[in-house]
């Protein structure tokens, strides 16, 4: 199991450990859109110049138009990955803890600490940084309004930050908590998930021109290349398939709501690209769905928890609902 507890995404292990499983494998271990933005749209990258800084620009004022701030107040980066461990590069706060369960990356950023969400409006009060991902993986939990404003406000106060990490907030039909809350939040957004590109490598950092500025350093030049330049651009100026894609996802996610629950599951989560389902059996299911040819996304710190990424068309859907059906 311990090949797919750091993140979803591992068929070829998973190949290699089911030899016999039926192909092509069904990759449901993800939160990535399996109904990607078409990059043909994007028209030709040329490949033989450096990527120009003119197109830079206007892919961080496409994408601050789509998240509600200023241009100045983003920042290209090559995945929110990066972005993510480049925050010690903010000169941010310290200590620095996040809500937990979440991400396994936010234990390796410094000495970040877990907080139970129970406990944030106290570790708020006591200054540092506090990251929270809105909504969160792989729960798919989403903390209200009042409660990131009460949070960043004592912080705030307490001469600390709050950064929100907005990985699956594409799907939500709102701006950005940086451009809710203001400059004394930093938050990170990622294009592969929404957009369904995650080859692309693209996310952003928004925040205050001046605590961007460290980072600007660091990543020189040439953040990203070409081609997601090209394809950032038009994707997030692409409004009729951005309001179609969100409809979509929310009525297939009630599908996959659906079929989880005909076998017995109660799924959670407020995100339409993944469910998260607890059960006694979770290794078991598992490797009964990977013979099958289906991977999902087990949790080391979790072992009766099970992530279900959303399947891309009907004949997924089949495929998920016969390998359940076995029992």
């Amino acid at each position: 199991m311990g090949a797919w507890h750091d993140h979803g995404g591992n068929v070829a292990a998973a190949r290699a450990a089911f030899p016999d499983a039926p192909t092509p494998w069904l990759d449901l271990s993800t939160g990535i859109n399996p109904q990607p933005w078409d990059v043909s749209r994007a028209g030709a990258v040329y490949w033989a110049a450096l990527p120009d800084v003119a197109a830079l620009e206007a892919l961080e004022a496409a994408a601050g138009r789509f998240f509600g701030v200023a241009p100045e107040r983003v920042c290209a980066v090559p995945g929110t990955e990066i972005g993510l461990r480049l925050l010690g590069t903010l000169g941010l706060p310290l200590p620095m803890r996040y809500r937990a369960p979440s991400y396994g990356t936010y234990g390796q950023i410094g000495e970040a600490r877990p907080v139970a969400e129970r406990d944030l409006e106290e570790e708020a009060s006591r200054g540092g940084t506090i990251l929270i991902a809105q909504p969160n993986n792989p729960d798919g939990a989403v903390l209200s309004e009042a409660g990131l404003h009460d949070i960043a406000g004592r912080l705030e106060a307490a001469g600390g930050v709050l950064v929100v990490d907005e990985a699956f907030a594409d799907t939500q039909d709102q701006p950005s908590a940086a451009a809710r809350l203001g400059e004394r939040v930093i938050a990170l957004r990622s294009f592969g998930k929404f957009f369904g590109l995650a080859g692309v490598r693209l996310g952003f950092v928004l925040a205050a021109p001046e605590r961007l500025a460290p980072l600007r350093r660091q990543l020189g030049s040439w953040p990203v290349n070409s081609a997601a330049l090209a394809i950032g651009q038009a994707a997030y100026g692409d409004g009729a398939w951005i309001g179609q894609t969100r409809a979509r996802l929310r009525q297939q996610a009630d599908r996959l709501d659906a079929l989880l629950r005909c076998h017995g599951f109660e799924p959670s989560g407020a995100c339409p690209l993944f469910r998260l389902v607890s059960t006694s059996n979770a290794e078991t299911l598992f490797q009964r769905l990977a013979a099958a040819g289906i991977l999902t996304r087990p949790f080391a710190y979790a072992p009766d928890w099970l992530r279900f990424g959303r399947p891309g068309d009907d004949a997924a859907f089949e495929r998920l609902d016969r390998a359940l059906a076995r029992g």
